[in-house]
Parts: C-alpha cells; sequence; structure tokens
C-alpha cells in the first residue's frame, strides 16, 4: 500500500493511486479497525446473553407447572443444586436481571464505540472519499 515515504517531520505515505495517507490517517483507519473488531465481538457477545435471557424466560414459565413442594435442579457453575419451586424462581429471576444488566452494559460500550467510529468513519471519508472501504463485507 505505501510505495514511498517522505521525509520530514510530517511524514506522508503514497500509494499507487498518488492518495497521501499521513501517520494520523492511519492512526485513525487502524483506530476504526480496531473498534470494527470490538463491535464484532461486542454482536456475539449481545447475542449469546440474548439467548441465555431466553433460556431464563422459557425457564421461568416452564417451572410454573411445578409442585410448590418439588425439588428444581438448579445450575450453579457446574453444579446442580435442588431448591424448592419459590427459591428456584427467585434465583432465576435474579440471574434474569443480572443478564439484562450485562446486556445493558453491553450495548452502552457498543455505543461509545460505534460513535467514535461514525466519527472516524466521517473523517476518513472525507479525506479518502471512494479510495476507502469502510462499511462491513456481510
Amino acid at each position: 500500500m505505501a510505495a514511498k515515504v517522505a521525509s520530514g517531520t510530517n511524514k506522508v505515505f503514497q500509494n499507487h493511486d498518488d492518495v497521501h495517507i499521513s501517520f494520523e490517517d492511519q492512526q485513525r483507519i487502524n483506530r476504526f479497525a480496531k473498534h470494527n473488531a470490538r463491535m464484532d465481538d461486542f454482536k456475539a457477545e449481545l447475542e449469546t446473553k440474548r439467548n441465555e435471557l431466553k433460556s431464563l424466560e422459557e425457564a421461568l414459565e416452564e417451572i410454573e407447572l411445578f409442585d410448590e413442594d418439588e425439588d428444581i435442579p438448579f445450575l450453579v457453575g457446574e453444579v446442580f443444586l435442588s431448591h424448592k419451586l419459590e427459591k428456584t424462581q427467585d434465583m432465576l429471576k435474579e440471574t434474569k436481571e443480572q443478564v439484562l444488566k450485562e446486556i445493558a452494559g453491553v450495548e452502552a460500550k457498543a455505543k461509545v464505540i460505534k460513535a467514535e467510529m461514525d466519527e472516524l468513519k466521517a473523517h476518513l471519508y472525507q479525506r479518502f472519499g471512494s479510495n476507502i472501504s469502510l462499511e462491513a463485507e456481510d
């Protein structure tokens, strides 16, 4: 990509299309790429958390059919512990609330990253126009 390096304090790289890429621009491109990878991680994490939330909601619905005196196994770490219906429902509700908080936290982080990516994208498209592609390849 870089064919020539200009001398001086403001190092400018030049590729075959005569588009000058300053060190600062390269830093912005790198930061955008790093944020893009983090967004992919956030999307995967959100999908996992949403699936976990769905499973918890289904479990809450299912155990409503159980008798109050019946022991219900509840997975804690790698061990199943048996509890009565009410205790199991409380534990599922607590776990559901925790997952909802985790989802909100990931969404908040993703929102911050997305805002910075939009800013970087605007700057880079303004600077390079059609010579740069920052769109996802889905």
